[in-house]
């Protein structure tokens, strides 16, 4: 059973910087073969896609974050991390990693089809 399991949260002040990881387990094949979404929801707002790296290192971020967070594999750790900079209050929300063979889903799919989440690691963000 494949599972991913997000650390790194925690409570910083604006402008500060947090690194997430994603280390996943149980894998049928190399991790490299995966697709790793990061998302986020916050109290109130629906889940939304923060970044996301598969296919070789191809990564892709949405516009609120990009500039500031950088994605990145460590394949032989079965690990991503996620790098946030400069942190924003509006950054505020319950982070998850999300994982699935790059055959089912790419970085342009849907949270819905991920079939693999962790639990969430919170980042607060103070003013």
């Amino acid at each position: 059973q494949v599972q991913a399991v997000e650390t790194g949260g925690g409570l910083v002040e604006a402008g500060g910087s947090l690194r997430l990881s994603c280390t996943a387990s149980g894998l049928s094949s190399a991790f490299d073969d995966y697709a790793i979404g990061w998302f986020r929801q916050a109290p109130g707002k629906e889940r939304e896609g923060v970044s996301c790296i598969w296919d070789r290192g191809s990564d892709i971020y949405a516009d609120s974050v990009r500039g500031r967070f950088t994605i990145s594999r460590d394949n032989a750790k079965n690990t991503v991390y996620l790098q946030m900079s400069n942190l924003k209050p509006e950054d505020t929300a319950m982070y998850y990693c999300a994982t699935d063979h790059a055959a089912l889903v790419s970085c342009g799919s849907s949270l819905y089809t991920y079939n693999y989440w962790g639990q969430g690691t919170q980042v607060t963000v103070s003013s």
